[in-house]
């Protein structure tokens, strides 16, 4: 039970309300005075009614006192009360600890992150559940200062803001009484950065497209941003299909969730299967028993964009075509299934359809990532995009260089125009880039962009050919050899498509130094 005593604030008040208690065998639980309210609050166990009656008739009687009625909380239990529910209800992890470095509380959503249930993190050394800093030697510092740092906890990393929680004596002295630790993953940092983008077409908007296939394709995109099956991306590389996945992403009504991105190419197997789906508790060797979730899970409400999809194994097409067709999988080494709802968006520059007819990549597959596809033009085939696209590159490095901007000559806006580029975008930016930070002029020439010569017969030329022209032929077919040897590995196999004789396809091989040893195959 608690009362709520309206009194004075007189000296020895609180003593009498006491000794009342103690008359009545009753045991005291908490008191608090509230300078506020002006009133006095104990706490104390259920009573009988008629002993509960005499209780609030005998402190009516005390001097000072104007009322007394129950109530449901003491001030402090409130303030608590109202703490915990706030730690609670907080997306962002949350981890206090003592002065020692040990854990005192500690939030659901660091449980979530940390793999780990309230009992088993309270009381233990914050130092071996998270990793990066030396909280001990922090909290021994003559000067106790907040960090901003990235920690790694559960096979993930946080960013984290520790700061040190400080209270002052009675004599007025600041005393450190233990820190607070806030956990931000990936996932939250990325809602957090979505939260400033418009749910429009702003991500759109800022796409260079003067050409009519690009803009045909922006077009394209915006209507099929707003809808949640699946999107494939084709171009070649360099083209900006991550740039218009993005964009999808952020247009569409997830847009304020996470985007995350996993090349299948960059990634071996087993390690790609492993960053989407996540894995069990101690899958692997020193993995822990929290397991660690995948992008799939890290993504809830966004979207996920595998780029190079056609380098997948058939094993991991497999599992995606599953979660594709349910939304659910399991993660390595776990037979827990787990369902989440993100949407998937594609990309790759092979053609896919031809990989279906040779039976390397699935065609139920094919099929189910196939239902929204767009195709991004190479930017050879959109001239009028060159230009804008050079000077934005060359007004956005200037001003990151810290330079004036120079001005695009006409021979080499003509050089611009008339180039392949085979890197397309990709190739363009990193071209301006090279330029603007080499030049002292306010002139930028096509000399200053270091592009090789390149024909769409032979790909890249020396710019400076030195040599005899049989030398040049010999340097030429040692080159086309070793681009076709790790497809047809036999001089029998590559005599047949070249339209040579055996022989003739050994001995050129023998001359040029060109086997399964010195070709990767």
């Amino acid at each position: 039970m608690r009362l709520q005593i309206a009194c004075q604030d007189r000296m020895g008040l609180a003593k009498e309300v006491l000794n009342i208690l103690v008359e009545h065998g009753i045991d005291l639980k908490g008191i608090e005075f509230d300078q506020v309210t002006k009133c006095l609050y104990v706490a104390f166990p259920q009573v009988e009614f008629e002993s509960f009656q005499q209780v609030m008739a005998s402190i009516r009687r005390v001097d000072g006192v104007t009322d007394v009625k129950t109530t449901n909380f003491l001030p402090y239990e409130r303030e608590h009360n109202e703490l915990v529910t706030l730690l609670r209800i907080l997306p962002d992890g949350v981890i206090s600890i003592d002065s020692k470095g040990n854990v005192v509380t500690a939030n659901q959503a660091s449980l979530i992150d940390l793999g780990r249930s309230e009992s088993e993190i309270v009381g233990q050394p914050i130092q071996s559940l998270l990793k990066g800093f030396n909280f001990n030697k922090w909290l021994e510092g003559k000067e106790v200062l907040g960090q901003t740092l990235k920690l790694t906890g559960n096979n993930e990393e946080f960013v984290s803001d520790i700061l040190p929680i400080n209270v002052t004596d009675e004599e007025g002295n600041v005393r450190l009484a233990g820190a607070v630790v806030n956990l931000k993953s990936h996932s939250r940092l990325g809602q957090q950065i979505n939260a400033f983008r418009d749910d429009n077409n702003e991500s759109f908007s800022s796409i260079l497209a003067n050409s009519t296939s690009m803009r045909r394709v922006i077009r394209e995109a915006k209507k099929m941003a707003h809808l949640d099956a699946p999107i494939l991306i084709q171009g070649e590389t360099g083209t900006g299909k991550e740039l218009i996945a993005r964009a999808c992403h952020d247009a569409s009504s997830r847009g304020e969730h996470s985007f995350l991105a996993l090349s299948c190419a960059s990634l071996p197997d087993n390690v790609a299967e492993s960053e989407l789906f996540g894995y069990g508790p101690n899958a692997y060797p020193g993995s822990g028993e929290g397991g660690k979730r995948g992008i799939f899970e890290q993504a809830e409400g966004g979207t996920v964009f595998l780029d190079e999809v056609g380098e997948m194994s058939q094993e991991l097409q497999t599992k995606l075509l599953r979660f594709l067709q349910d939304g659910t999988f399991r993660r390595v080494a776990d037979e827990n299934e787990v369902k989440v709802d993100v949407r998937v968006i594609c990309a790759t520059q092979k053609d896919l359809a031809n990989m279906v007819q040779e039976h390397t990549f699935r065609e139920d597959l094919y099929y189910r990532l196939n239902v929204l596809s767009l195709h991004i033009p190479p930017l050879r085939e959109r001239k009028p995009d060159i230009l804008p696209l050079a000077q934005h590159f060359v007004q956005r490095f200037s001003h990151e260089l810290g330079k004036q901007t120079p001005t695009l000559s006409k021979s080499c806006c003509e050089y611009l125009q008339n180039y392949p580029w085979p890197g397309n975008t990709r190739q363009l930016e990193n071209s301006v880039y090279r330029a603007i930070s080499l030049i002292d002029s306010d002139l930028i020439e096509k000399e200053a962009l270091e592009l090789p010569t390149y024909t769409n017969e032979f790909g890249y030329l020396e710019q400076e050919f030195e040599g005899s022209l049989d030398q040049a032929v010999k340097r030429f077919e040692a080159s086309l050899l070793r681009k076709l040897y790790p497809a047809y590995p036999s001089s029998r196999q590559l005599a047949k498509k070249l339209g040579l004789s055996h022989t003739a396809i050994a001995n050129k091989l023998r001359e040029y130094g060109i086997n399964k040893k010195s070709i990767k195959v």
